[in-house]
């Protein structure tokens, strides 16, 4: 199929950009965080709230599904049962970690490696 201009076109899915998954993802994780800090007595039991159980669950399945599967998560969600951890914003924490990491891994496949240059012998060897 091809459009007026003469490109052609896909069936494809839509690919959305890792930014604007990554900025959902912060924001999500901010209020999270928020939320656990600021309604504190809700949530200062860990995992014997609820109301904590249910917000982590739930944050956690919108972060695999925004960013996928990555291991700051899993301490994120873990520490996240234990009473009182909730003032820290691990959430916060864990996406901001991944998106450092996708930023060293794109930045390190875009740059090519160009082997060092030869040394040059004095002697001429």
């Amino acid at each position: 199929m091809q459009d007026e201009i003469g490109t052609a076109v896909t069936e494809d899915a839509i690919t959305i950009s890792p930014g604007p998954r990554f900025r959902t993802a912060m924001i999500l994780a901010i209020v999270a965080d928020a939320l656990q800090i600021v309604l504190f007595p809700v949530f200062v039991e860990g995992a014997l709230s609820p109301a904590d159980d249910v917000l982590d669950f739930g944050i956690g399945a919108l972060m695999v599904h925004l960013l996928g599967w990555h291991w700051e998560f899993l301490p994120s969600f873990i520490a996240k049962l234990v009473p009182g951890v909730d003032l820290v914003p691990l959430w916060t924490i864990a996406v901001a970690n991944v998106y450092r990491k996708s930023k060293a891994i794109a930045v390190t496949t875009a740059q090519p490696h160009d082997p060092p240059p030869a040394l040059k012998d004095p002697e001429g060897y």
